[in-house]
Order: structure tokens, then sequence, then C-alpha cells
């Protein structure tokens, strides 16, 4: 069974790939948003071919209404074909020979620069993926939500959030329950930053205090220790936070948190040029399946 996906306050962005055509071939932005009216570097990554195909010929990234292209980069091998026309440009990369195809056992990315509009919002960019032998169009979009569950060929989505909010993409999220009289807890979760940042607080109504804490081995004794400067979140690397690493540590508890409810949580972030945001979720308490639900045993030292 599946884990439920965090619920979030603030849409943390991130391209979902979904549906059975997933199998084959799928176009994705990198997990991550970006604030309003900031340049961009998208970048879509090409993970198969088409079904059926040796190699994926040419793409097509038509861009949504309110992005202003600034760029878009060139291949070797590829001729590029730009088009600019308001509300809907076009950056064509097209194969200029065989030998030039992108083979379906190998990824890349087609990159281009833009500026993202000014209102926050998901933006949909629709590409034509062309291959030896036949073709998908990556176009489909929520009829309403964000949610690109049961899409068999979805847009590559890209989250642009409001000044203040973090764009570091949150996955599979979730709280060790708790009995009553229980003082602590652990809060575990994957965070994809698509710029170097760093996460430098916690705070949630159910405890005293929330901390960023590491769990390793110093000899035979497992420990576990505060990161006084925070957790740092390399760009484009995915950080696990989970049970006998890096975690979130809750102590002080004011409740029991029973399996099936969700804690609020406020993860707050600051970059290389000091640049603060932050980001609201719910957590669901309790282990998915497949998690490590028990941490092993260890000493606290400060």
């Amino acid at each position: 069974m599946n884990h439920p996906r965090l619920i979030l306050k603030t849409a943390a962005a991130c391209a979902l790939l979904a549906g059975t055509a997933a199998a084959y071939a799928h176009v994705t932005l990198p997990r991550g948003g970006v604030t309003v009216g900031s340049d961009y570097n998208a970048a879509f990554r090409v993970g198969h071919a088409c079904e059926g195909a040796k190699a994926t010929t040419g793409l097509a990234v038509r861009l949504p209404k309110g992005f202003l292209l600034s760029e878009a980069q060139a291949r070797k091998g590829w001729k590029l074909d730009v088009q600019k026309n308001a509300g809907d440009g076009e950056v064509r990369w097209t194969a200029e020979s065989p030998q030039a195809a992108l083979p379906a056992s190998e990824r890349a990315e087609f990159v281009l620069r833009g500026k993202v509009p000014g209102t926050p919002g998901p933006l949909w960019f629709k590409v034509l993926q062309t291959c030896d032998v036949g073709s998908i169009d990556w176009a489909e979009v929520p009829v309403s939500g964000s949610s690109t569950a049961g899409l068999k060929s979805p847009a590559a989505r890209l989250d642009v959030v409001a000044q203040g909010v973090a764009t570091v993409d949150v996955r599979d999220g979730w709280v060790r329950q708790s009995v009553p009289g229980q003082s602590g807890t652990g809060a575990f979760m994957k965070l994809t930053a698509p710029t170097g940042t760093r996460l430098v607080g916690i705070t949630t109504p159910v405890a005293g205090v929330a901390e960023v804490h590491e769990m390793k081995m110093e000899g035979d004794t497992m420990k576990m220790r505060e990161l006084p400067g925070g957790l740092e979140l390399p760009a484009g690397q995915t950080v696990e936070l989970k049970p006998g690493g890096y975690h979130v540590m809750m102590m002080d508890l004011k409740q029991a948190l029973a399996k099936g409810s969700t804690v609020p949580v406020t993860l707050r972030f600051e970059d290389a040029k000091g640049q603060k945001t932050s980001l609201d979720l719910n957590l669901p308490v309790g282990a998915p399946a497949g998690a490590e639900a028990a941490a092993p045993a260890h000493q606290h030292k400060h």
C-alpha cells in the first residue's frame, strides 16, 4: 500500500509523474519550485524513449502563458528552433541524424531559461516527445487542483511560490506515533532543494522543542546530537531524514500522537545569501509500509 503524500498547507513544488505510460517514457522538471518573478533554468529530463522505440529524435516544449523565455541551450548534433510568440512560444530540439538521437537507455536534459510570472501558481509545460517509432505528447493537465494522479501523459509541472515560501520539495514525510506520558518522538521525510539551502529550524505546536538531529555510531554506541548549524541540502540532491540517521527530534510532547492523526510542522530554511523561507505542512502519524519504524538504541549527547 502506498503511503499518502503530505498534505501541504502551502503547495510544495514538485514535478510528478503518473499513469501507466510513465513506465515507457517521461519528461519531467527537477523537484522543487521557484519564487515569483525569478529567473529559472528549466531542465527537461528525458527518462526513456517512447514505447517500442529505440531513441528520442525530437523534443518540443510549449511555453506556458506568463513564462518569458530568455534563451535555450543548444545540443551538439541537434537543430534548435525557437519561437517567442507571446503566450504560445515553443522551443524545439531535433536530432540531425540517427547517430545524434538520444538512445532509449540513456538520460539527458534539454535546458531553457526564462523568467516566471509574478503571481503564485502552477505552470504547466506541455512537451511533445518524438521518437524513431511514434511519439508521446506530455500535455495532460488536471481539470482541477494540481495532482497529476491518474493522468497517463502529464505535462511537466513547475510551482511558482510567493516570496518567503520555501521552494524545497518534501516527500514521504511521517511522524512516529507516541503514547501518553512519552516525552519525545521523531519525524522523517525526504527533502530536495532546487538550489543549495539549509534546514535551520522546525516548529510544531505539539512539542516544546523540535530540532534537527543526527544519529551515528561512536565505537560500539549509537549516539544522537543536534546539528547546531542546521542540515545542508545540496542543490538538486535528495537528503533523507530517516530512523537511525538525520531526523527531526520532537521533545517535550504536549500530547500523545495517535496513528492516523496529523501533526502540523513548519520547516525553516536559509540559503547561501541569507534569504530565509519557510514551509508549512501536515505530517501523518505512523510509519508507512516498508519504512524502518524502529530506530536503533541511542544516547543523547549535547
